[in-house]
This record gives C-alpha cells, structure tokens and sequence, in this order.
C-alpha cells in the first residue's frame, strides 16, 4: 500500500502583502493622488493570481491523492478489504455508542430534571389540596355548627310554640295526651259548681286586697312616686285583665284531649306577664296562680261530671222507657190471656151443661179434655206473667253479634226484661248498623242483672269503650262467654257457635261476583 499524500509541504497561506486588509486600506486612501488605488488594483490582480495558483496545486494533490487511494485499493485483499470495512463499521459503532450514550445522558439528565420539576410541582399542588381541604373543612365545620345553632334554635321556638298551640278543631284532636287523675271527689255538678264558685270569689279578694299581682311600689316618674305607683299601678291592672281574658278563654275551651295543653298555656301566660312587667318587677302571685289553675281543674271535673250524670240520666231515662215497655207488655199479653181465659172458660161452661144432658158423649168428652189442657196453658201464662210482673229483676242476657259491622270476636252482652228478648235485639239492629244481629245465646235468668254485671266483670279489660259502661261490645271469644256463663249460671244453655249473618254473606258473595265481571 502506498504511503499517504504529505500535505504538510504545501504552503496555501497568501503573503502578507496580498491580504485583503491592507487592499481594503489602499483603496480607501484614493484621495491621495490616486496611488494607493492604483496600487491596491495590483495587488488584487497579484491575489488573484496567486488563488489560481493554490487552486491549482490543491487540484493536482487531490488528483495524485486519488490515484494513490486507486493503488491502494487494487492491493488491498478481499481479507483486508473486509477486515477494512469490519474496522470501519466497529469505529462507526463505536462513533454511534459514544453518540447514543451522549444523548442517553443528556436524556436522562433532561429526565431526571423533569421528574424534579414535576414532583416539586405535585408537590405544591398537593399542599395546595391539603390546604384547601383543610379549609374547606374548617368552613363546613363553621357552617354545620351555625346550622345546628340554628337548628337548635328551631326546635326551641318549635318546642315553645307546641307548649303555646291547643288544637281545638275536630279533625287536629288526635295529640297526644295524658290521662288526667280527678283532684276532686264530688258527689254531684252542683258540688263542684258551688266549689267553683268559691274559687272565684277567692280571686276576686286577691285581685280586691291588691295581692294578685306583684309590681315595684318603689317606682318613681320625672322624681315623683306618686306617679310612679300609679304607673305601676295601671300597669298591673293591665297585664292583669290580659292574664284574666287569656285565663277565661282557655278555661271556658277546656276539653279532656287539651287539658295538658291549657295547663301550660296558663303557666307560659303568667311567665310572659313576668317579663313583660320585668323592668317594674310586676309578675303574678303564686297565690293567683294558683287559683286559676285550681279553677282550671274544677271547671273541667265540673263539664266531666255533668256528662256523666248526662249518660246517667240518660242510662236512667232508657231504663224507665225499658220498665215502661215491659209494663205495657205485661198488661197488653195479661188482657190477651185473660181475653183467651174468658173464652175458653165460656166455652168450657156450656160444654160442662151439655154433658150433663149427655155425660156419655165422647166428643164431648175429648173437647172438654182440650178445653181444660187449654186452661191450664191459660193459667200457667198468667203465673208467669204475674211471677215477671213480681220480679223485676226477672230478664234474659243475650249475647249477640253483627260481623258484617263490626268482624269476629266481637259480641255484645246485654240485658232485656222484655217478655219477648227479640224485640230488643231488633232494635239494636236498626238503621244504625249496616246488618242486623245474630243471636249466640239468649238465657232466662231469675236475677238477669247479676248475671249480665258477673259477665261484664269478667271481660272488663276487654271492652271496646272503656269509658262508657252502657257500651257492651266486648274483644272475646264466643268459648270464653261459655265458661264465664258456666261458672255463674247452674242451667244448660244453648250456644249458637256460626252466626247466620245472611245479608252480610250475601252481600260479600253479591261484591266478589260484581268485581269478577267487571
């Protein structure tokens, strides 16, 4: 292989004199008589002549650098060719590693400070969040205990307007209320009249002797007591007749659902009178107060005791019609039996002056056999109707029951001294209920009254109003009526277990075959 091409013997450097500064300098001093110009045209033409003449050689060394490139490669081997291109592409490897390994680094450094950038970034957002929900918390915490603040505060005012509210319409009557226990024990509602008037005249004295209503004498207007006192003065008399008014109101509404709600109400009424009067100390007296809550308690035992001696008298008055209809019964069928004495005893006298003419006589014989049979029924008629007539306590119980009304399990256990019990059980199943009543016993007792009061002592827990006594419906069952009966009564009594209620199954069968074909 031939050696490389020297360039080092090569000289391209122009000489000083052709350089391009000083032609530059020389062409600027054209206003020295135009030498200098001249002479920088010269040397330009001299440079140009002198590149020419480098190019030139650069051409030939190029030329003869080719040709020794050309030599050398005819020597060279397929070995050495391929051993060449082997070292070529190595170093071109090692170019492309030492390259990719550069940028691997720069990358990765460019990486790594991305990565620092963003997590600072994440960073501070994340503090930003914290911050944030944080505050967000701090604010909702505020909100929820001014809310609760505001929400205890409503239910205050709710809790003081239901101590305020007395619900006096029919259909806002289903509050909630306490049973009240009686504080007074009179026998009659002109007892407790004549006690609520005693009340009132104690009041009277109290608000007379200056003692209802309390208020600082001491107080003095523009320096002057005397019409301070009369300030307070009128001023009493004033919030007094609005307690008064609001008293008589509430008293005179009083009613067993809202008594509770008055009661309050009368309390609440004398606070606000306290703090209405509070600047002159007015307030009610205990004392006053006192006696308008006991007047409360009268006049509502006073409406109490007048309805019940109202249900009593009533109670009264259907026992007096009761007696009345028995009467007449007992005289209408004694008339009819006697009637029918009459006539069979007439009938039996001429029979007795017909066998006389002819004692043989058996049809005569056989209808006086009848007429006498007949007589007997007469008189054992008359026995029973002077033995009711006799014994007023004398009746039958009947338990009855109407499930079309009022559904199982539900009887009615009552009292009728009617000589004929199913007129009264009639009448109970008037055009007040929807189906008429089904008979499950009707027993005869000499002391009916006993019987029906040992029957509604046994199920006393059992009523359906537990207030009225003269409402018989009882929540039992018809075998529990059975043993109550055997215990209390020494005669066989015939039960009916499955009432009839016709027109009510009927009805039931009528409804079902409608809804069928609709």
């Amino acid at each position: 292989m031939n050696e490389a091409p020297d360039f080092s013997t090569c000289n391209f450097k122009s000489p000083w004199y052709l350089s391009t500064p000083l032609i530059c300098i020389l062409f600027a001093a054209w206003f020295v008589y135009g030498i200098p110009v001249l002479l920088g045209i010269l040397l330009l033409i001299a440079k140009a002549k002198h590149e020419k003449k480098i190019t030139i050689q650069v051409q030939n060394q190029i030329q003869d650098l080719s040709k020794r490139y050309a030599d050398a490669q005819a020597l060279l081997t397929p070995e050495m060719k391929d051993a060449h291109k082997l070292q070529l592409l190595v170093a071109s490897l090692h170019d492309e590693e030492s390259s990719a390994n550069k940028n691997l680094a720069e990358i990765k450094t460019e990486a790594e400070a991305t990565i620092t950038k963003k997590q600072n970034a994440l960073n501070e957002i994340e503090q930003q969040i914290n911050e944030k929900k944080e505050q967000m918390i701090r604010d909702t915490e505020k909100a929820v205990a001014k809310k609760q603040d505001e929400l205890n505060g409503i239910q205050k005012q709710i809790a003081d307007k239901k101590k305020e509210l007395i619900c006096m319409e029919d259909e806002v009557l289903v509050q909630e209320f306490g049973l009240y226990t009686p504080q007074y024990d009179f026998a009659s509602a002109l007892d407790y009249k004549e006690e609520l008037a005693k009340i009132r005249q104690v009041q009277k004295d109290l608000i007379k002797d200056k003692k209802a209503v309390l208020g600082n004498t001491e107080w003095t207007v523009n320096n002057s007591k005397a019409k301070g006192k009369k300030m307070v003065s009128d001023t009493q008399k004033l919030l007094l007749r609005a307690f008064n008014t609001e008293c008589d109101d509430l008293i005179n509404r009083v009613k067993y659902n809202n008594f509770d709600a008055i009661l309050d109400r009368i309390h609440k009424s004398a606070e606000t009178i306290t703090k209405l009067g509070s600047v002159m100390n007015i307030s009610i007296a205990q004392m006053y107060l006192d006696a308008k809550v006991k007047e409360l308690r009268l006049a509502f035992e006073y409406r109490e005791k007048k309805q019940q001696e109202k249900e009593e008298q009533k109670a009264a008055r259907a026992e007096q019609r009761e007696q009345a209809k028995l009467q007449r019964e007992i005289e209408e069928q004694r008339k009819k039996v006697e009637k029918e004495q009459t006539h069979y005893q007439t009938a039996y006298e001429k029979l007795k002056l017909q066998l006389e003419q002819n004692p043989e006589n058996t049809d005569l014989l056989e209808k006086k056999e009848q007429l006498e049979n007949h007589l007997s029924d007469i008189d054992k008629a008359l026995c029973d109707i002077d033995y009711r007539q006799a014994n007023m306590r004398a009746g039958y119980v009947y338990v009855i029951s109407n499930i079309g009304a009022f559904g199982k399990d539900i009887y009615k256990i009552g009292m009728t001294r009617r000589l004929d019990p199913q007129d009264r059980v009639d009448e109970l199943g008037d055009a007040s209920v929807p189906f008429n009543f089904d008979v499950h016993a009707m027993i005869f007792s000499d002391d009916a009254p006993a019987l029906e009061a040992a029957l509604h002592r046994a199920f006393e827990d059992r009523k359906l109003n537990m207030v009225n006594q003269r409402r018989e419906f009882f929540n039992v069952t018809l075998d529990e009526i059975k043993e109550v009966v055997k215990k209390n009564f020494d005669k066989t009594v015939e039960f009916v277990d499955v009432p009839d209620a016709e027109q009510y199954r009927i009805s039931q069968k009528m409804r079902s075959e409608m809804q069928r074909t609709a």
